[in-house]
């Protein structure tokens, strides 16, 4: 008996009919289009925000469309994002078989699901993924940009850099496996000091420093652990996008801050 993890935030967070989800999301997909370059590599992991797409859609979008060309090669996603209602020792595996969107089921990848027991901070936890909105809002934009690919799922609750970066590196394959890191960056603070905290965290992002707090970051943890990996395989980081949420479809006096990153070899350690 298949056991599929079934949307929870579909019609809140992104909306839950498949056409006009589908649209909504190629349209978001269209408008990053034209700025990208046509030399750009396919990045090995981005980072993207996890609000609402009227808040945070068009920016995930400026990470997801630079997808396209690695659109056949990319056959398994390892998509880590942190919980909000349920606490975790570790990273969570869900217990699920296939994950659900509006647009169609993701099969979580087994093999990696096998591999990844043997670590002792990786847990099964279903009620950790059941209500999480971080990883889900992830999932159409993936199946919009992608063809055939697994899911690796896991829900980041109280762990170390160190061990979401042993886990990065075990899953860490070639050119077919590819990270994805679900975070928005501060909450709730006035427009104008969102602004300088986010630009202050991007710039620790494009240094590799891994002492991002859950404050600046309320997925700390798992980008701490993808900044660990990143420097030991030589990624270079792009800032594709910076706003809040009073930018978008929110007021400025308490705001939700949003990065679109994208994670390249660095050509002279490529191989």
């Amino acid at each position: 008996m298949q056991r599929v993890r079934q949307p929870a935030v579909a019609g809140a967070f992104y909306p839950g009919e498949p056409a006009i989800l589908g649209r909504v999301v190629q349209e978001m997909l269209r408008a990053e289009a034209s700025r990208i370059g046509v030399a750009e590599r396919v990045p090995k992991a981005i980072v993207v925000p996890h609000a609402g797409y009227i808040y945070s859609g068009a920016i995930a979008a400026r990470a997801y469309a630079r997808l396209a060309a690695g659109r056949s090669s990319i056959r398994r996603v390892v998509l880590l994002g942190p919980v909000h209602r349920v606490p975790v020792r570790g990273l969570a595996l869900p217990g699920a078989d296939f994950f659900a969107t509006p647009l169609g089921k993701i099969e979580v990848d087994r093999e990696a699901v096998a591999t990844l027991r043997a670590l002792p901070q990786v847990v099964v936890s279903p009620a950790a993924h059941a209500q999480e909105h971080s990883l889900e809002v992830q999932l159409p934009f993936l199946q919009a940009v992608l063809d055939d690919f697994t899911l690796v799922p896991l829900a980041v609750g109280d762990a170390t850099s160190f061990e979401v970066a042993q886990v990065l590196e075990v899953l860490w394959g070639g050119a077919e496996t590819l990270i994805v890191i679900s975070s928005d960056l501060s909450h709730f603070l006035p427009y104008r000091a969102a602004q300088e905290t986010d630009r202050a965290t991007m710039q620790n992002i494009k240094d590799l420093k891994d002492g991002i707090t859950h404050e600046q970051a309320c997925g700390g943890t798992p980008v701490n652990g993808l900044m660990l990996a990143a420097r030991r395989h030589h990624l270079q980081p792009q800032l594709l996008g910076l706003c809040n949420s009073g930018d978008t479809a929110g007021d400025k006096a308490r705001v939700v801050g949003y990065a679109a990153i994208a994670f390249t070899e660095d050509i002279a350690h490529g191989h």
